[in-house]
C-alpha cells in the first residue's frame, strides 16, 4: 500500500512525497486507519520505525479536514513528551508533514524564556507539543486552555512513567474533555503502561504491537565487548580513530561521567561534545545541532538523549556504561539503524557490570553477540574487524572460539 492510497489531504500526500516517504512502515500501516476512525490506540513498535509519523499523519488530516480557515479555534490536540529535545523533534515532523495546510503546530518546554512562547500561543495554535512542567505553568497562568482538546497523544509513554510523570498525566486528564481520542506510543511495554493506558482510554481501545519478539530493530547489529573499566577510554578512543568519518553516539551513566570521558578523549586529541541534564537549553540545542550537522562527530550523552530522538546518520552507538534499566538498552541502540539505514552498536561491559548485562539479555530474551577484542603492541584495546590482516583474522577466530565456549558455559549455568 502507498500513501497515495490513503484518504488523506492532497497537501499531506505531497509533503510525504517531498520527504521521500512513499509507503507506510508496519506501525504506520496498522495505526493510521484506526486513528482516522477515531479509535483509542496503544501502539508499541521498535525505535526508528516511524512512530511519530504514524500519529502525525492522521492527526494532521483530521485537523485539516475540519478547518475552514487558518484561524485557530483553540488547541485541539496535545502531544505530551518527556524531554525538550523530543518536543522540538516532533514539532518539526508535524510542520514538515503539515506544510501548506491550515494546521498550526507549536511546542512549549522549560529551560527557555516563556514570554516568546506565550506570545505565540496568543496568536492561536491547533496542535500543542509539550513537556509537562512548562505546560502546567502556562495553564496555571491562563495562557494555555485545554477545554477544546479532541486528541491526546502520550509519546514515549514508558519513559514518562520512568521519570515519574504519572501524576502529571492524571492531572492533565482533569483539564481535558471526557469525550476525546487518546493515543499511546512507545518502543516498549510493561504492565504499568497497560494499566495506565486502559485507565485513561475508552473500553474499546486498540492495541497494536509490531515485532514484539525482538525489541531491537533488525537494521541494528549489536554486540558486547568485555573490557576492564580502566581500559574503556582507550577502547573508545581507538574506535573513534579507526572510524574518522563515522558519527558516533556514546552513552554514559552520569553527567559527571560524560564530562570525564570527554576530557579523556580531549587528551587523546579526539574532539567530542556532551549533552546531559546540567546543560541549559540553549547549550543542548547547540550541541544537538552540531551533532546533527556533523561538525562534531562524537556526542557523549546520558539517557536524556536515548528516548525518541531521531538524529540522522548515526553510524555507531557505544554503551560506554551499560544502562541501569534494561529497557534503556533498546532505546539507546535504537539511535542508530533508523528507518532503512543500517547501524552498529557495541556495549562495553566491565566485570562489575555483568549483572546488568544479564538483566538486559533477559529482557531481550536472548544473549547479545560477543565482540572479540585484543591488545595491540601499545597495550591499548582495539576492535578486530574482519577486513584486517590474516594474522589479525586468525587471532580473532581464536578469541571468538574462546568466547563461543564462554557463551555455552553461560547457557549451561542458566
Amino acid at each position: 500500500m502507498k500513501f497515495d492510497d490513503y484518504r488523506i489531504s492532497p497537501e499531506i500526500k505531497r509533503n510525504l512525497e517531498g520527504m521521500g516517504l512513499k509507503r507506510p512502515t508496519d506501525i504506520q500501516f496498522k495505526s493510521i486507519p484506526a486513528i482516522l476512525k477515531g479509535e483509542d490506540v496503544l501502539a508499541i513498535a521498535q525505535t526508528g520505525t516511524g512512530k511519530t509519523a504514524a500519529f502525525a499523519i492522521p492527526i494532521l488530516h483530521m485537523m485539516q479536514s475540519k478547518k475552514h480557515s487558518s484561524r485557530s479555534e483553540g488547541i485541539k490536540c496535545v502531544v505530551m513528551v518527556p524531554t525538550r529535545e523530543l518536543a522540538i523533534q516532533i514539532t518539526e515532523v508535524f510542520e514538515k508533514i503539515g506544510k501548506h495546510t491550515k494546521v498550526k503546530t507549536f511546542s512549549v518546554f522549560g529551560g527557555v524564556e516563556q514570554d516568546p512562547q506565550i506570545a505565540r500561543l496568543e496568536k492561536g495554535i491547533d496542535i500543542l507539543v509539550t513537556t509537562p512542567g512548562r505546560m502546567f505553568d502556562l495553564v496555571s497562568q491562563g495562557h494555555i486552555h485545554l477545554e477544546r482538546v479532541e486528541i491526546l497523544v502520550l509519546d514515549e509513554a514508558d519513559h514518562m512513567l520512568d521519570l515519574g510523570f504519572i501524576k502529571d498525566i492524571r492531572d492533565l486528564i482533569k483539564f481535558l474533555p471526557r469525550s476525546r481520542q487518546t493515543l499511546f506510543f512507545s518502543a516498549t511495554i510493561n504492565d504499568n503502561i497497560k494499566t495506565l493506558a486502559y485507565s485513561l482510554v475508552r473500553g474499546a481501545a486498540i492495541r497494536i504491537q509490531v515485532s514484539p519478539k525482538d525489541p531491537v530493530a533488525k537494521n541494528i547489529t549489536h554486540s558486547v565487548a568485555f573490557i576492564e573499566m580502566d581500559d574503556k577510554r582507550f577502547f573508545l578512543a581507538r574506535l573513534i580513530e579507526e572510524n574518522p568519518d563515522s558519527k558516533i553516539l556514546v552513552f554514559v551513566r552520569t553527567k559527571v561521567r560524560a564530562e570525564r570521558v570527554s576530557k579523556a578523549l580531549e587528551r587523546a586529541n579526539v574532539q567530542s561534545i556532551t549533552i546531559h541534564g546540567d546543560k541549559d537549553q540553549q547549550d543542548r540545542l547547540k550541541v544537538m545541532q552540531q551533532f546533527r550537522e556533523g561538525s562534531v562527530k562524537v556526542l557523549i550523552a546520558t539517557d536524556v538523549s536515548s528516548r525518541g530522538i531521531d538524529i540522522p546518520d548515526v553510524d555507531f552507538v557505544v554503551n560506554y556504561d551499560l544502562p541501569d534499566v534494561a529497557e534503556n538498552y533498546v532505546h539507546r541502540v535504537g539511535r542508530t539503524g533508523r528507518g532503512t539505514q543500517k547501524g552498529l552498536a557495541v556495549s562495553f561491559c566491565s566485570p562489575e557490570e555483568r549483572p546488568m548485562l544479564a538483566e538486559i539479555e533477559t529482557f531481550l530474551t536472548k544473549p547479545i553477540t560477543v565482540q572479540a577484542i585484543a591488545k595491540d603492541e601499545y597495550a591499548e584495546t582495539v576492535i578486530l574487524h574482519d577486513d584486517r590482516s590474516d594474522k589479525m583474522k586468525a587471532l580473532m577466530a581464536e578469541i571468538e572460539e574462546a568466547e563461543k565456549w564462554e557463551r555455552k558455559s553461560r547457557k549451561r549455568k542458566k
